[in-house]
């Protein structure tokens, strides 16, 4: 535990703290000390990976123009974190080494050669790949220089009535000091001469963000055959307007990232949304960490923009022209299916179908038969979470409804039920977590808004983000109060649940309905609990459960008994369990490990990793499940749940995992990692030395298979069956 922490050592426990005996590694070999990549270094060949799905020619157009945004978005966030993290302890002297040994100044100075190798690579697959292939299928990018006169006209009237009377050009001179420029917005510095008097003057122009990237040339163009030009370089081609009677003698575009991670000190403030609020002003006004500039800008530009901004050589990145390709998700959003993944509509999973077309669907009662294991985007998540909620929440049998929230949109049908539960006279309890990065801001006007409707809201531990994704609502049946309990891998949020891949279980088992109570009571008051029978809970626990089940696996191949370990997680750094697997794998256990970004585990070294295979799967869904699973001598166990293996979850975080005790759910999650480890399947391979090899094609060069299209085809197949079935029931 952390000093921050104000946890009692017994409280968030678990079984495994009284059973659990460490394995004894005396007198085994000492694990080697280079055998940890690092986290930064692997995230950026993670955001490759993203690349590399760009630059593939056999995707749908739209959705190599989306992975280019994706890219430039996710390292954007990178720097503002991970990045400004590293120069924030530089700078206040608690630089530490990293999980490989190396100064944040050897580091930061990889991550410089490796990120400006990267945004090239990025302009290059916009350039040289993508723009041709966007104009072969009649979505063309020009220049002003490409249009001739009534085309300048027209686009002249648009600009001056809809473009001019927003922007704001900003002089520098002795009366004007150099103006903030904000974070992550894109500029134009513009340098003209006064007419008047022959000086040379400065000035500023932001490109204003609400207004669209891309400004269709002749709207009455069919969207087949469709022209757009850049913003930027509409505005730059009208700076006349803006500086009349001066003479513009050069401009060019740049852009600054800052440092916009937040700090707050939970212990010493009373009240921790007024801190919040106060922290995430101060967010606006971090220190410069990049610096942006088209390739075209001069050396006098530049060096008032370095002097100004206090910027190194390092931070500076020359790019051609446009900057900041996350305005491809303004191109990518048009509606041109057929460059586009083909369309797929969630199915309902089969356990939820409705009886009858004209009856709503029982969650309870189809809940109370049998577990429900989803799987979304493939199964929906509106018939089945959301339904579930609403449902309780409108229900005049349920007592109480206790949910956490850490990520949901903006019109979110779950908080509207949990208003209205709590609008019915329901006890409605839910927990908001405010720290939740870069949505601090939305998850504050959602905590007022369901305060105002009577919800208890309550903001988690001192010095902990609530992560894990907890429903729980309390019915009266018969004269007895029954738990309906849902644990998830992702946030209650229908709009991500349509991209991020995620596993839930819903269900009605009294053991897990008072695990969840007894947490929810911990979460929200003061109680000290230290069983939970169907949960591993972080931060106390989770991690000594999970080496446990490692350290059970080794035993197992010790003695000669069958035994495996498969883990799938977004990122893998966290040292203790790495090397639980390490010796795991010495010991001939079989370790599978499926990770979507981080990993510093180095597979496949002789003596350390012979036995560990990593893999990687990205596609048009965002894998984010987590789960956990050993052989145990063959009666498996199974946990899905919220937590990466990482310092943060494991130690900063309240995660939950739920295990999984129905045979078909264990079988389903078997066959899930039986075809993502295939080497039939598409996917990319990690070896010992940090390096991820794709491999999407045969010896004969066909399309290996797409996980996610064959688990589309497998619910689909699934939801058939169940829709015949029920058919020929009704016909009988």
């Amino acid at each position: 535990m952390t000093a921050e922490t104000t946890l009692d050592e017994d409280r968030t426990s678990s079984d495994f703290d009284d059973d659990f005996e460490p394995l004894d590694t005396d007198g085994a070999p000492e694990l080697v000390s280079e055998r940890y990549l690092d986290r930064e270094l692997s995230w950026l060949a993670f955001n490759q990976r993203v690349l590399e799905l760009a630059e593939d020619p056999r995707l749908p157009v739209l959705e190599r123009a989306n992975f280019l945004a994706i890219f430039a978005t996710n390292l954007d966030e990178f720097f503002m974190v991970r990045v400004a993290g590293l120069k924030r302890r530089i700078n206040t002297g608690l630089a530490v080494p990293t999980n490989v040994g190396r100064t944040p100044h050897e580091v930061l100075t990889d991550i410089s050669r490796k990120a400006h190798e990267l945004q090239l690579r990025h302009a290059a697959a916009y350039q040289e790949l993508v723009k041709p292939a966007l104009a072969d299928a009649g979505i063309r990018i020009v220049s002003w220089e490409d249009l001739d006169e009534a085309e300048h006209a027209h686009l002249h009237e648009f600009f001056s009535s809809q473009i001019f009377p927003v922007l704001m050009p900003l002089a520098v001179d002795p009366a004007h000091p150099f103006p903030y420029i904000s974070g992550l917005s894109l500029n134009l510095s513009v340098r003209v001469r006064n007419s008047r008097t022959g000086r040379l003057e400065f000035a500023r122009v932001k490109v204003p963000q609400m207004l669209h990237r891309f400004v269709r040339v002749d709207p009455d163009e069919p969207v087949e055959d469709a022209r757009y030009i850049a913003l930027e370089d509409l505005i730059s081609n009208h700076l006349e307007d803006l500086f009349p009677g001066m003479e513009i003698l050069d401009h060019h575009v740049f852009r600054v990232t800052r440092n916009e991670d937040v700090e707050i000190e939970e212990d010493e403030t009373e009240n921790l949304i007024k801190a919040l609020e106060k922290e995430l002003l101060r967010r606006r006004f971090g220190p410069p960490i990049r610096l942006e500039i088209s390739n075209d800008m001069d050396d006098v530009t530049l060096g008032l923009l370095v002097r100004e901004l206090d910027v190194t050589e390092q931070e500076v990145y020359r790019l051609p022209a446009p900057l900041d390709l996350g305005g491809l998700f303004d191109l990518a959003r048009i509606d041109r299916p057929e460059l586009h993944y083909p369309t797929h509509v969630p199915a309902t999973n089969a356990q939820l179908m409705r009886s009858e077309p004209n009856l709503p669907a029982d969650v309870f009662g189809a809940v109370a038969r049998k577990d429900i294991l989803l799987h979304h985007p493939y199964e929906s998540f509106a018939t089945s979470v959301q339904a579930f909620l609403e449902q309780a929440a409108a229900d005049p049998d349920v007592l109480a409804i206790k949910q956490t929230l850490y990520r949901t949109s903006g019109d979110s049908p779950i908080v509207e039920a949990l208003i209205d539960a709590a609008e019915a006279g329901k006890q409605v309890l839910a927990l908001v977590e405010i720290k939740a990065r870069f949505d601090e801001q939305a998850n504050i006007s959602w905590a007022r808004k369901l305060e105002k409707a009577g919800v208890h809201v309550v903001y988690g531990l001192v010095g902990l983000k609530t992560h894990c994704k907890l429903a729980l609502v309390i019915r009266q049946e018969k004269g007895r109060l029954v738990h309906y309990s849902h644990i998830g891998t992702g946030n209650y949020n229908p709009k991500t649940s349509r991209i991020y891949e995620d596993l839930g279980l819903l269900t009605a088992d009294d053991q897990v309905g008072k695990d969840l109570t007894r947490l929810f009571n911990e979460l929200s008051g003061y109680a000290i609990e230290k069983k939970f029978k169907r949960l591993l809970v972080a931060p106390l626990h989770l991690r000594k459960g999970l080496l446990k089940l490692i350290t059970q696996e080794i035993r197992n191949a010790e003695a000669g008994r069958p035994s495996g370990i498969r883990i799938k997680v977004n990122s893998m750094v966290d040292e203790a369990i790495i090397d639980g697997l390490y010796r795991a794998s010495n010991a001939g256990v079989p370790v599978e490990i499926w990770v979507r970004g981080i990993c510093s585990l180095r597979p496949g070294i002789p003596g350390l990793s012979e036995n560990i295979t990593v893999r990687s799967i990205l596609g048009r869904y965002l894998e984010h499940s987590r789960i956990f699973t050993f052989h145990n001598d063959g009666d498996p166990i199974v946990y899905i749940g919220s937590a990466d293996m990482m310092h943060r979850n494991l130690d900063r975080r309240v995660e939950a995992l739920v295990r999984l005790t129905d045979p078909d759910h264990v079988a389903d999650i078997g066959e899930l990692f039986d075809e993502a480890m295939d080497d039939g399947t598409s996917s990319w391979h990690l070896d010992g030395d940090g390096i991820w090899t794709r491999h999407s094609t045969d010896d004969e060069g066909r399309p290996l298979a797409d996980l996610q299209h064959l688990r589309i085809e497998r619910v689909a197949q699934r939801t058939s069956r169940v829709v015949r079935s029920a058919r020929s029931a009704k016909r009988r």
